[in-house]
């Protein structure tokens, strides 16, 4: 079992966002489905020459660079330019290449945060990108089948080598655990993709895990945490997750010493939704007493608070404190430093109430 150790450099660490683990992949295979794209164009005009033997159509550097928002975040952007010096046949001015993937106006794209990781996955596991592509770029657009291929082959063996590297040099503290749902849907339902990110003893934050799952199964969960340990990970001392995951039970098969913190956002929405939106706004202020609680001994005096304010007429919206207490109050047993990253696996601290009671 790891000990923790709260020294300058971990605590500075502590403070950056883990979402950027996240914009960084995004970014990455956004970056490499343009470049796919614009190949495919050239590929295409490759035969168009002017009478001095040139290509009509070269590529032209890059794009100053922006920002694009998608649901991982604002991702900077360079898109590959191309000259293109034929006639549009149609208009009889100068033809243009426009990306599908991402047009010149383009400042938001939900999409493609949504649907690459999907493609990513759902290649990996089939060796078909069509149906996410078509649900990408519509049954009409996209990128060529042997773009798809050659994104496809260099995606796998990132993926293999990352899957394949050894931990027994890792020392991870700290993991926070989370089941990723797309709305993107293929024939795989229940198909997810558990991540796990974990910070090392010297403050060192890292993606420990990326796979896809049935749903958040115990199974999925467990087959996962015992390719880690076959790899060579330590049990890490905490591991961080909202209450609806297979990975609790998972992990006391395989990491049976690594103890549990419930997700407080996750946490606040679940009993907010089981409270009528009268009281809602009295009791996030008494949900916030016991998260930001100076000590465990506050924090266990404001859930017997709670309790007596809100068990008579919402026993269930309670319980799902009380029944939790330990998990919850888990992160009180170490450096304080670390108490605003173990409250939590995401980095918003509002809750936003939901209707109807989900697990948690």
């Amino acid at each position: 079992m790891l000990s923790v150790v709260a020294d300058e450099r971990a605590r500075a660490v502590l403070r950056g966002d883990l979402d950027e683990l996240a914009r960084e992949g995004a970014r990455r295979m956004l970056a490499a489905a343009l470049e796919a794209e614009v190949d495919d164009y050239l590929a295409a005009y490759a035969a168009e020459r002017d009478e001095a033997g040139r290509r009509l159509v070269v590529r032209n550097g890059h794009a100053r660079e922006r920002e694009v928002t998608t649901v991982a975040g604002a991702i900077p952007v360079r898109a590959p330019r191309v000259d293109d010096r034929r006639t549009d046949p149609s208009t009889g001015g100068r033809a243009r290449f426009r990306s599908v993937i991402l047009p010149p106006w383009c400042r938001r794209s939900p999409k493609v945060a949504e649907v690459l990781p999907l493609l990513y996955l759902h290649g990996l596991s089939t060796g078909d990108f069509v149906p996410a592509l078509e649900q990408f770029f519509g049954s009409s657009a996209g990128l060529s089948a042997a773009a798809v291929g050659r994104l496809l082959a260099a995606w796998q063996a990132d993926y293999q080598s990352f899957c394949q590297r050894d931990l027994a040099d890792r020392d991870y503290v700290y993991v926070w655990a989370d089941g990723v749902h797309f709305r993107v849907r293929l024939e795989q339902a229940r198909l997810c993709c558990l991540v796990i990110v974990g910070v090392r003893a010297d403050g060192t934050k890292e993606l420990v895990a990326v796979a896809d799952g049935e749903r958040e199964s115990t199974d999925s969960w467990a087959e996962l945490l015992r390719d880690l340990r076959r790899r060579g990970m330590r049990a890490p001392v905490v591991a961080v997750g909202d209450g609806a995951l297979g990975l609790w039970a998972a992990l006391r098969d395989v990491f049976p010493a690594t103890r549990a913190q419930r997700d407080w956002v996750h946490k606040l929405a679940n009993v907010l939704g089981c409270l009528p939106a009268a009281v809602q706004a009295g009791a996030r202020k008494a949900l916030a007493e016991i998260r930001d609680a100076p000590d465990r001994d506050h924090a266990e005096q404001a859930i017997e608070a709670f309790a007596r304010d809100y068990g008579t007429k919402w026993p269930k919206a309670v319980a799902k404190i009380t029944d939790d207490a330990e998990e919850l109050l888990c992160f009180f047993d170490f450096p304080a430093e670390h108490w605003l990253h173990l409250k939590t696996s995401i980095r918003s601290s509002r809750p936003s109430p939901r209707s109807g009671c989900g697990p948690g």
